[in-house]
């Protein structure tokens, strides 16, 4: 046996070695993205839920909110506050989704749910005339996913068997 031919040896159990610690590291590398993705998922879903919080543990609120997505000039100045706060968490919320799904983290189908909800929020024209006085504080691309929302003109029928007309003639 020659030096090349030990050489060539110690080179083929080399590669025979580290083949497997290559797939060992892909596999590691795959099984903590997943992970991270996961990770990243579940902090949106309880940001969500601290979101809509507000709702459930509110009832004042939630009579300016479905007031207000009737038509947001209409609110007097402390409900206008109080309803573009809310829905600037919302909207950041979305934009937050919006980008993580650009990243590949929230696949196609929470990214559908994501849409189908921000479709059923800015068909009305209250959220409509929130949208036009604070479209700039949210990033160009986002706003244009929102423009585009708009544009598909989609009935307001989130809320439609709740009786809105009612909850106005309330407050009336």
């Amino acid at each position: 046996m020659n030096w090349e031919m030990l050489t060539a040896i110690g080179q083929l159990a080399a590669v025979i070695v580290g083949i497997p610690s290559l797939i060992y590291l892909a596999l590691q590398i795959r099984a903590q993205t997943k992970e991270r993705h996961q990770s990243v998922v579940n902090a949106l879903t309880v940001q969500w839920g601290d979101l809509t919080r507000s709702f459930h543990d509110n009832g004042e609120f939630c009579a300016i909110y479905l007031r207000g997505v009737q038509s947001f000039d209409d609110l007097d100045a402390v409900s206008k506050l109080r309803f573009s706060s809310f829905l600037n968490r919302f909207f950041k919320n979305f934009q937050a989704m919006y980008f993580s799904h650009q990243d590949g983290v929230l696949n196609a189908s929470l990214w559908g749910e994501v849409e189908r909800t921000m479709s059923d929020v800015i068909a009305y024209p209250g959220t409509q005339q929130w949208w036009e006085t604070r479209r700039h504080w949210h990033t160009e691309e986002f706003a244009r996913v929102i423009d585009a929302l708009i544009a598909r003109g989609d009935e307001p029928k989130a809320y439609s068997t709740y009786k809105l007309n009612e909850l106005v003639r309330e407050k009336e």
